[in-house]
């Protein structure tokens, strides 16, 4: 995945967006939002007319104009008519390259544009790891813009890997010898995937155990989700092996090589669900705590959407073209599960259409049996965009059963619990770190209003329509000398 990412360091010029990013051009000393409406994601709830005192880079005080002490020569912001939620968070990116200058010019600018403020990346490695570190100390600086990073983690695979560049275990020693490494590095989690063999992926979970550090990412093709599950892994990205785990032929399917899965199997996963053995799955996630990051609009909406259609999304104006004619090319990676760019036959379209419902039905009874749901993009990935495809995230939760104030939550509240950063993040909240949306209109009717944004604030420093547009801009202007 890399390989596109490194790509872009060659297309996009160091000196881009540096005006839009110069923390000077900003205002300086305390902020006040007044008449905001706080949309209360825990609770999805909406407290009226409220002042929002922003000291630093954290909320000073909330509450009622009589009630909240205002700093002297303040800059006030009229937030009437306006609704302000926490900002939004994609749990699944892939940002970092050898060289920042692609991730800093490309990924953040529009990140911050959509009010995405902070991110899960999901494969770096200990010879990367000092530019995160960079990174986060100039983020939280104010030196230039882009979200937190609220975990990094490192990638292990089992022989034969589906990516060429990923570190390889290939024996339970070796796999514990790993963790040990992740842990001494100082990087946040391991990210596991789909080719570790059994033992080595126990032995992960149990030296993971051991230090106190975390595991998350794909559930390997040998691995039920429940045994996943009660093994600690702490995130599921991509629903991979739900559907198998809710089939009555779960050990036969889960017995088929890697490589010789295709629609037959997919065929057998719809007709052998079992509804109570999905529910007996979803009820041991949530008594685990095993969040979930589906990754729709990629996996089972976008990916298929985007390679037909995404020379007419008035969004890809802020691709380079040399990247828009590499993804057209490119189509979709066999391992997505998706037909190659020239299948378009009825029966691939169908059996598209029923694994996407089937997707959305087991998303909505996740919701309901209380499993920790959490947005994300997988960014990186062709036809994937900064910031933008979160917002279709979001929407897809409801189309798939969500109210909107819990499809808000996948990108706020419960990102803040999973990284145990909830004393910081996650609602706005006095005493809490000053990362939030204005928006004109309230997303608790429509989801879409996640998109209305006024303004962004940005670990305490507001980013005005003007200023949002202004990187956008750049943004485009960028992308047509490419």
């Amino acid at each position: 995945m890399k390989w596109l990412v490194s790509l872009l360091v060659l297309l996009i010029p160091d000196s881009a967006f540096v005006s839009a990013q110069t923390k000077q051009e900003l205002p300086k000393g305390p902020l006040v939002l007044t008449h905001a409406a706080v949309i209360d994601t825990a609770g999805a709830l909406v407290q009226q007319d409220m002042t929002v005192v922003i000291v630093g880079d954290h909320i000073a005080d909330l509450g009622k104009a009589a009630e909240v002490t205002v700093p002297s020569s303040p800059h006030v912001i009229d937030a009437r008519g306006k609704f302000l939620i926490p900002g939004l968070w994609d749990m699944h990116v892939h940002t970092f390259t050898h060289n920042p200058r692609s991730t800093r010019t490309w990924y953040f600018p529009l990140f911050i544009a959509n009010g995405v403020t902070g991110v899960r990346d999901m494969w770096t490695t200990s010879d990367d790891f000092p530019q995160i570190v960079q990174w986060r100390k100039g983020l939280a600086d104010g030196d230039f813009f882009g979200p937190r990073y609220g975990a990094v983690g490192w990638l292990v695979d089992g022989p034969d890997p589906i990516w060429p560049n990923a570190d390889v275990v290939s024996t339970p020693q070796e796999a514990r010898n790993f963790v040990r490494r992740v842990k001494a590095a100082g990087i946040d989690f391991i990210k596991v995937y789909w080719k570790l063999p059994r033992e080595e992926y126990l032995a992960i979970a149990d030296e993971s155990k051991k230090l106190g550090t975390s595991f998350a990412g794909h559930v390997p093709f040998i691995i039920s989700p429940a045994e996943a599950s009660d093994a600690g892994q702490k995130s599921i990205e991509h629903l991979t092996n739900v559907d198998i785990g809710c089939s009555t032929k779960e050990q036969e399917l889960l017995a088929v090589p890697a490589e010789k899965w295709g629609p037959p199997q997919d065929k057998e996963t719809l007709a052998t669900y079992d509804p109570q053995k999905c529910q007996q799955l979803l009820e041991r996630f949530a008594r685990n705590q095993t969040s979930q990051v589906p990754t729709s609009w990629m996996f089972s909406e976008g990916r298929v959407f985007l390679r037909d259609h995404f020379a007419a999304d008035v969004r890809s104006k802020y691709v380079p073209a040399s990247v828009r004619a590499r993804w057209q090319q490119q189509g979709a990676s066999p391992w997505t599960g998706l037909p190659p760019t020239n299948d378009h036959s009825s029966e691939r379209q169908e059996l598209r259409h029923r694994k996407r419902e089937q997707a959305r039905a087991i998303i909505a009874l996740m919701n309901r049996a209380g499993v920790p749901l959490m947005a994300g993009t997988d960014l990186a990935n062709p036809f994937v965009l900064p910031g933008f495809n979160l917002h279709d995230e979001l929407a897809l939760f409801v189309q798939a059963g969500l109210t909107p104030g819990d499809a808000l939550k996948t990108a706020t509240y419960n990102p803040a619990k999973y990284l145990d950063m909830q004393d910081r993040l996650g609602t706005v909240e006095k005493g809490k770190l000053a990362d939030l949306v204005l928006l004109d209109a309230n997303p608790l009717e429509d989801i879409h209003n996640t998109q209305k944004i006024r303004a962004v604030v940005l670990n305490g420093r507001y980013l005005d329509r003007a200023e949002l547009d202004k990187l956008l801009a750049d943004a485009e202007a960028t992308a047509v000398k490419q």
